[in-house]
């Protein structure tokens, strides 16, 4: 017998969605030229390396954790690897005469110093049990202040190689980054659906006695899910490096663990553990990348931005924890 249509269930799992169609059409309406393709292209390019970061940083959320140090690390990720990529002969190469290492290679670099920071502070986090939200902020400080001892000045001119997934543009038109960005998503709905080490993240967000009693190792799992979120947040660092063409250590991906976190909230996932969807994730990036372009576009006041922005945090924490009250 065919199931009926549940229409109360469908509104609860596709909420979000809505609420991204109706502001879409708002700001359609307030400035008609939003929907034009250029800014459709514009918006999902400005979102994509903030959105890669939520991808990163919904694991930790999901574990019941958090993860505050993506910006920093993405930080000092883009100063190391766009100070491999200088011309041999520049005048302010950080490291001269070395010349621009091969493209992959130096992406490679990135990703291992991403799985580096992410593998010390999970273990930190594991193994001590000191509250992520303490032990990412030191790390947020000391990757920040590295990335600044390192060099204290922006690193740029860097290799076209180096730059072509977050600045070149297919046929001149269709950034590479949103494509980056759209199998991140691919890679991170795979990770926390098909896999084992996603339902393990669920189970100890859920309750990490429970999963330990069902013969989950706790903390193996934890240390992945910081290093998902390091070497997201690494991938982000090379694409804002490639997409500006520098990477300033005091400025890179400043305040950027934010909006990553918002977008995280704002899809649904739960601060509380063991509730989030991929696609909720995607829509929460989409949401606040709307609302940050729509009130640029209408010439709002960057204060007033925020304050909307912060409004919407607020409120999907609040109806979050109505549901989960309603569950209890």
């Amino acid at each position: 017998m065919q199931k009926s249509f549940d229409k109360k269930k469908f509104l609860s799992q596709n909420s979000i969605w809505l609420v991204l169609i109706v502001l879409v059409i708002i700001m359609s309406i307030a400035q008609p030229s939003f929907f034009s393709v250029n800014n459709l292209l514009t918006l999902l390019s400005g979102e994509a390396v903030k959105g890669i970061m939520a991808f990163g940083v919904m694991f930790a959320i999901l574990s019941k954790g958090i993860d505050l140090t993506i910006g920093a690390s993405a930080a000092l990720v883009a100063v190391i690897t766009a100070s491999l990529v200088q011309p041999a002969d520049y005048a302010n190469a950080i490291i001269p005469g070395l010349g621009p290492l091969p493209a992959p290679l130096v992406m490679l670099i990135g990703l291992v110093i991403g799985v580096v920071i992410g593998g010390i502070y999970g273990a930190i986090i594991a193994y001590t049990k000191i509250p992520p939200f303490i032990a990412t902020l030191g790390a947020q400080l000391i990757c920040r202040a590295t990335a600044k001892i390192y060099t204290n000045r922006p690193v740029s001119n860097l290799s076209d190689d180096f730059r072509f997934l977050g600045s070149y543009r297919i046929g001149g038109v269709f950034p590479v980054i949103i494509i980056v960005f759209f199998v991140m998503f691919a890679i991170s709905a795979f990770l926390l659906t098909q896999t084992r080490f996603g339902k393990n993240v669920y189970a100890i967000g859920g309750n990490d006695q429970a999963a330990r009693v069902a013969g989950i190792n706790v903390e193996k799992n934890l240390i992945l899910v910081y290093i998902w979120c390091s070497v997201c947040a690494a991938i982000a660092g090379m694409l804002l490096a490639g997409r500006s063409g520098s990477a300033d250590p005091a400025n890179t991906g400043l305040n950027y663990e934010l909006d990553a976190i918002a977008a995280a909230t704002v899809g649904g996932t739960s601060h509380t553990g063991g509730i989030c969807r991929v696609s909720g994730v995607l829509a929460g990036i989409l949401i606040l990348g709307v609302i940050n372009n729509g009130l640029v576009m209408l010439k709002v006041d960057d204060n007033m931005t925020n304050i909307v922005k912060g409004l919407i945090i607020v409120g999907s924490v609040v109806l979050d924890m109505r549901k989960n009250a309603k569950r209890a």
